[in-house]
Parts: C-alpha cells; structure tokens; sequence
C-alpha cells in the first residue's frame, strides 16, 4: 500500500520562496569564506529588518552587509539582482547604519548584493550605493 504523498508546493509557495533563499544564502555564505571573508553573522536582526550575512572583507579591512538574492535557475532576461528594488535598497542602508551604530563600529563598511542562481554566486556587487540610484 502506498503512503499519501504530501500535497506539492508551487513555486510563489512562501515555503518554496523561503526554502530558495535560505540555500541561496547557504551558497553565499560558502563563497565569502572562499574568499577568505570572516563571516560574523547570518540572518541578523536589526530593528525590524534583517541582513543577510556580516562579514568581514580582510583584503580590504572592511565589513561588509551582504543582500542575497536567489533564484531556483539561472535566467539572463530575469537576473536576481532585479528584485534590488529602491525599497530593498532604502532598508538595507537603514540596517546597515543601525547596526553599525548598535555595535559602535567604527572601520570602513560597505554594502554588497549576492546574486545566486543554479546554486552557485553568478555575481558579487560590492558596494551597492550605484545600482540604488
């Protein structure tokens, strides 16, 4: 007798959605230490937002704020970084800043976007401020 399978989820599922990101992120995180990154936290609440990874970029002695943006599969006419909206952007600089402040860091910081799909980083931003404009 076969056991009752588990209804799918659909690709829009915020479970799906959630699954995609967190191995996006898993993926990321893997890249920064490749990079000799000094990963100091994951998924770090500041206020009521979240940034993805903080790291720490030793060639260049600065943190870094890390946005990961994943998709299931790599698509050129649709790349993840399109999901960067003004928004997103506006938050990410409000979490960065707070953090900052929170912590009373006071190096050099920057903001950079993962860009993740087909599970692999397809593109690394550094420093964010120009595709926010």
């Amino acid at each position: 007798m076969m056991e009752p399978r588990a209804p799918k989820m659909t690709q829009c599922s915020p479970h799906s959605t959630a699954r995609v990101g967190a191995y996006g992120e898993e993926v990321a995180l893997r890249y920064l230490r490749s990079l000799g990154y000094a990963v100091r936290a994951m998924n770090e609440r500041v206020a009521h937002d979240e940034i993805d990874i903080i790291a720490f970029d030793p060639a260049e002695k600065s943190l870094i704020f890390a946005e990961v943006k994943t998709r299931a599969s790599f698509d050129q006419d649709f790349p993840p970084q399109l999901n960067l909206t003004p928004a997103k952007c506006a938050c990410l600089r409000r979490s960065a800043r707070a953090w900052v402040a929170d912590h009373a860091y006071e190096g050099s910081y920057r903001i950079d976007l993962l860009c993740v799909a087909a599970g692999r980083v397809v593109e690394h931003i550094k420093e964010i401020a120009e595709i926010c404009e």
